[in-house]
């Protein structure tokens, strides 16, 4: 086998119009679709992970184990925003809307900046920066 790249990440909803309330009224995804929103215009995944539970507890609460009072995650899915300023603005934005975060947006000791929710459909849903995966600034010359 020879996987060339991630295709397709998909939330299981429950709930599809509050689904839809988070990924296309509060995030502006360009999704469409009457029962099954979708869309091909969104960009490639640059990062693919099993994360374990534990680890995922720790990012969002500080401690090794989930809270029993919390639906416990099924995926997370990170999206990248222009700089480490707008994930405080996306962070503002998503309580704005009534999404109640994990966290909110911080500085992690790898570079990324990072504010996390967990939908209702229990996936963890990131704004990010991840310094990385954005091209370096075109340098200016001096004249």
């Amino acid at each position: 086998m020879n996987v060339q790249f991630v295709s397709t990440v998909a939330v299981v909803a429950a709930n599809p119009e509050k689904s839809r309330e988070l990924f296309v009224d509060a995030l502006g995804l360009p999704l469409e679709g009457d029962d099954y929103l979708h869309s091909e215009s969104i960009e490639g995944v640059k990062h693919f992970g099993v994360w374990p539970l534990a680890q995922a507890a720790q990012a969002c609460f500080g401690t090794k184990d989930w809270p029993a009072d919390t639906p416990v995650p099924q995926v997370s899915i990170e999206f990248d925003v222009e700089n480490p300023e707008a994930v405080e603005a996306a962070a503002q934005e998503l309580e704005a809307h009534g999404f109640q975060l994990l966290h909110g947006a911080r500085k992690e000791p790898w570079g990324q900046t990072v504010a996390r929710l967990l939908s209702i459909d229990s996936a963890i849903i990131g704004i990010s920066f991840v310094p990385s995966m954005h091209p370096p600034e075109p340098t200016r010359s001096k004249r």
